[in-house]
């Protein structure tokens, strides 16, 4: 088994819509992680006045482990549910995962 750390950004607004896409699919995200984040881009088109002064935005992230297998069907399911350029997305090798316990 291949695990990957999919990471995804988004807009603070899209927090909600991101998060229900993902509870969706629990065959494919069995769990994941919400970060809160600003974010710094050259895509200044969808920012608030106070995000142009500050030079960035609010962002959040969520982190997903998981079987690299799983990753194009739940991308795939996320353009479909969500198709905007607003979410960006990377992935990532994961060498190892477990708990302390």
């Amino acid at each position: 088994m291949t695990l990957v750390q999919l990471t995804l950004a988004a807009p603070r607004h899209l927090e909600e819509n991101l998060v229900e896409c993902l509870l969706a699919h629990p065959e494919w995200a069995t769990g994941f992680t919400l970060v809160r984040a600003e974010g710094h881009g050259t895509r200044s088109d969808s920012l608030s006045a106070q995000e142009r002064v500050r030079g960035r935005t609010d962002r959040c992230e969520v982190q997903v482990v998981m079987e690299a297998d799983r990753v194009q069907p739940l991308l795939d399911s996320l353009k479909t549910d969500l198709p905007t350029r607003d979410v960006s997305y990377w992935i990532v090798p994961v060498t190892a995962a477990g708990r302390l316990a």
